[in-house]
């Protein structure tokens, strides 16, 4: 039995025609005559510029990607989700899917266009019951049976035959196009080229609205000229060509024709320059992707720009503008050689083909996203990605592109639904531009395409997909972006084990902040004299005590930046390499779980010394220094005191702000209250207290506490100490009511501690300042004393703050 590898057998050529088929579709056989009369043929070039200057891009972006990594099933689907992750990418896919179901749809209604000149003529020429002229008259007469048979082919024979049947078709548009670049007219020989010639400048001279054409090989004939007339409007029979029957059907009045604006035009143009990514969508059954879909994508993308030149010249050359801009006429036919009967075959060779490569592809980015298990229960996953026979292909999924582009057909005008189709793609191409330009800019090893455009074509891609959104139709781009949104909230509901940041994201983050810490290094900082806390905390207790944790949270929840460093005391080796990476993980989790703000790491390090001069070492993460350590013991065992105090000269020799954390069994109780106090041994620490409650403050969960700021001081000073405490509270506009600030007159006899044991014995924090002369002569006693109430923090500044 062939392995499911061996069974890929298609080269560079399904990629290149199942692009080009689509690329070469409706929209030129209908719609590109009417660009040409509306904006000139300068103003068709400028169309065709702008509107490559997205595919080109595009096709370049993908011929780089795929030549990077091994394209899977899915095509599109794949790139997107593998670079952006499966939630962004399964956004994207799911909407690209729906573009390409509903697009099948599309062309099949385009397709039934070829049938309705034969319809108005066998109407117009035989006396009909009404039930059958009303059936002609639908379009899901012949657009139903086509869906039909295009899908007894995927379904019995798969992409196989349906790569051979695109081959029949895509000879059948070469002979069309090539009939339609032979074709001469009387216009064309009695007419100067004009290339600015539009619509407006014939309905000046009233130009009439005939052409008078000529076949080269044949008599000439007489052509039915209808006026500009709605294909919507009931009495329509469709565009009427070739010899004129007997009796030749009455005109309708004509209608006044109605300038349209540039970018309304390629609004209704731009889908005929999509397509290019169609072959990528077979990347499961190449032999060679990294290949086939470069190659591929880039010839279909530049040979389908070079077409249309030709064929906007022919036009612009072989009718008047006033003709072209006559949406019901098909005036390829009037200027094609036997274009009577020819460009209704190529018009239907071209709308199959293109319905052939959409009912290909659109199944398989289906089943590539059922794959992924992003639907919300696993049988509708597990259904949908059922392959079947050798090829694996994907018959449930056809079924349901079938019946969403069934239930299209029957609707019978996709005009805004086509409009929104265009958004998606250009959302589809835009991403993939993206993607490209992301992977330049992370600079990943890993990405070595063997293909390789530069950034700036990537980014410019990007930019001109997302802003021509805007230019075509706002409201339909709005309602692309609602639409992307409401996917997106959907998937993360069904999907919350797939949030991970994508690599290619994390990479660009890396990249950002590593350009932006060098250039923070290297500007001219200025010597302000506010202060940020950018802090340190080191713990060995991690799990036991979370005092630190929760501290150090609230610091760099807003105002502040933070680093937690858990130490693991011991020597460096696998197994304790294995346990510090377990113990990372954890506090990661508990970071998440809190909506922190700090930054993890953990610190293998045989001696305490060690581990503080390395620590008072380490880079800030925000590209300023640290200027804040964070220590942490416990009051009822205050032994780790000893490890702090042994090493306080060594912490002071970097000028850092200390603070240490007593904790209490009571912790930080109810979070209603903070209380500083103040004495005049230790008033350089004061601005400190207040900035760092303030700033604790600002943390959601002491959103209903209050400052109260205690002040001891001498008699004779006590007046002098309250009015410039008043004025730094005034001046720093700080939240501190002066009804929350006592002053205590300290005599000889006071005991400061006895009474912070009693003011404070239901606080919820507790801030006391300290001298490093007062630890070098009394040691641990100044950390002690305080059992009886909550949490303490020890502060001591190196320099006194400014409050402004």
């Amino acid at each position: 039995m062939q392995s499911f590898s061996e069974v890929k057998k298609f080269g560079t050529a399904p990629v290149f025609f199942t692009a080009i088929s689509t690329i070469l579709g409706a929209v030129m056989f209908l719609r590109f005559g009417f660009a040409v009369g509306n904006v000139g043929f300068l103003g068709t070039l400028a169309i065709i510029l702008i509107g490559h200057a997205v595919t080109i891009p595009t096709a370049m972006a993908i011929a780089e990607i795929a030549t990077n990594q091994k394209v899977e099933g899915g095509g599109e689907y794949y790139i997107v989700s593998r670079s952006f992750g499966l939630v962004i990418g399964s956004t994207i896919g799911i909407a690209l899917y729906l573009s390409q179901a509903i697009s099948v749809a599309f062309y099949i209604i385009a397709f039934t266009e070829a049938f309705t000149a034969l319809f108005a003529w066998i109407m117009h020429t035989y006396l009909l019951p009404p039930w059958l002229i009303w059936l002609l008259e639908q379009k899901q007469t012949i657009g139903i049976p086509a869906l039909l048979g295009l899908t007894y082919i995927m379904l019995t024979k798969g992409a196989d035959l349906g790569v051979k049947t695109l081959y029949a078709v895509v000879a059948t548009l070469g002979i069309a196009l090539l009939a339609f670049f032979v074709g001469q007219t009387d216009y064309a020989k009695n007419t100067d080229f004009d290339p600015m010639a539009t619509v407006t400048d014939a309905a000046k001279m009233e130009e009439p609205q005939m052409i008078g054409l000529t076949d080269t090989t044949t008599t000439t004939t007489t052509t039915t000229v209808v006026p500009l007339k709605d294909t919507t409007d009931a009495g329509y029979h469709g565009p009427v060509i070739g010899p004129a029957p007997a009796t030749p059907p009455p005109a309708p009045p004509a209608s006044p024709l109605i300038p349209i604006g540039f970018f309304t035009v390629f609004a209704i143009i731009f889908p005929a320059f999509t397509g290019m990514t169609a072959g990528v969508g077979l990347s499961g059954d190449l032999k060679d992707p990294g290949r086939s879909i470069p190659l591929g994508t880039m010839a279909a993308t530049l040979t389908g720009m070079c077409i249309y030149v030709f064929i906007a010249y022919q036009l612009a050359a072989s009718a008047s503008p006033v003709a072209l801009a006559d949406t019901s006429k098909l005036v390829m036919a009037d200027i094609a050689w036997q274009g009577w009967w020819l460009i209704p075959i190529g018009l239907a060779a071209a709308t199959i083909s293109s319905a052939l490569g959409s009912i290909m592809v659109a199944p398989r980015t289906l089943q590539a996203i059922a794959r992924d298990q992003i639907f919300p229960t696993p049988k509708i996953n597990e259904w949908l990605s059922e392959g079947k026979g050798a090829n694996d292909e994907p018959f449930n999924s056809t079924v349901v592109t079938v019946a969403i582009a069934g239930a299209f057909v029957l609707m019978g005008a996709l005009d805004m639904v086509a409009q929104v189709i265009s958004m998606f793609f250009m959302v589809t191409y835009g991403s993939l531009c993206l993607i490209s330009f992301l992977n330049h800019f992370a600079a990943d090893p890993s990405y070595r395409p063997r293909f390789k455009s530069h950034w700036v074509v990537s980014l410019f891609g990007a930019l001109a997909c997302f802003g021509l959104m805007f230019f075509m139709e706002s409201s339909y781009a709005l309602l692309s972006i609602v639409a992307m949104l409401g996917l997106y909230f959907a998937i993360t509901q069904w999907n919350k084990d797939k949030r991970s940041v994508a690599l290619i994201f994390q990479g660009v983050i890396f990249q950002f902040s590593r350009q932006l810490q060098v250039f923070l290094q290297k500007a001219e900082k200025e010597q302000a004299r506010s202060w940020r806390p950018s802090a340190v905390a080191v713990s060995e207790h991690s799990f036991q005590r979370l005092g630190a944790f929760h501290l150090l949270r609230w610091i760099a929840h807003k105002y502040g930046f933070g680093t937690y460093i858990h130490q693991i005391h011991d020597y460096l080796s696998r197994e304790t390499n294995q346990q510090a990476h377990e113990c990372k993980e954890r506090l990661i989790e508990m970071a998440e779980s809190s909506n922190s703000n700090i930054y993890i790491d953990t610190m293998i390090t045989p001696s305490y010394t060690a581990g503080i001069s390395q620590v008072i070492q380490l880079p800030g993460i925000a590209g300023t220094e640290n200027n804040l350590l964070i220590f942490e013991f416990s009051k009822n065992n205050p032994s780790e005191l000893d490890n702090i105090l042994d090493n306080f000269k060594l912490i002071k020799s970097v000028d850092f702000d200390i603070v240490v954390l007593g904790t209490s069994e009571r912790g930080y109780g109810l979070k209603q209250e903070i209380h500083i106090w103040i004495t005049a041994s230790n008033y350089q620490n004061a601005t400190l207290m207040i900035l760092l409650a303030y700033i604790i403050m600002g943390h959601k969960e002491w959103r209903h506490a209050q400052i109260k700021i205690f002040a001891v001081y001498p008699e004779d000073t006590i007046e002098e100490e309250r009015n410039r405490l008043f004025l730094l509270i005034q001046a720093g506009q700080l939240p501190i009511s002066p009804n929350n600030i006592e002053f205590i007159v300290r005599t000889q006899d006071t005991n400061t501690d006895s009474i912070i044991v009693q003011k404070s014995r239901d606080a919820d924090l507790t801030l006391v300042g300290f001298r490093t002369e007062a630890v070098d002569r009394k040691g641990k006693v100044v950390f002690e004393g305080y059992e009886s109430i909550g949490n303490m923090l020890f502060v001591n500044t190196a320099s006194q703050k400014e409050i402004k």
